[in-house]
């Protein structure tokens, strides 16, 4: 079995298309230079990224969601 699994990933993402598209950047991030974010032995780019999503050092925001509580505070003012 693999650590972590897909199912502990998924509990931390709204959908798996959002889990691929953070390994996907982060990954990025991590052959583009950047410092991993958790002690780890691996030194596949995808691997550390996944270890990072469930130590839970990785997180995402959708913007749209940003956009509708400005609105929604704005409305309140």
């Amino acid at each position: 079995m693999l650590y972590p699994s897909t199912d502990d990933l998924l509990k931390k993402v709204d959908s798996r298309y959002t889990l691929v598209v953070m390994v996907s950047k982060r990954s990025r991030q991590l052959v583009d230079g950047v410092d991993p974010l958790v002690n780890t032995k691996s030194i596949k780019p995808v691997t550390i990224a996944v270890e990072e999503i469930a130590a839970g050092e990785v997180t995402y925001f959708r913007p749209e969601e940003a956009m509708d509580e400005a609105i929604e505070e704005a409305k309140e003012v």
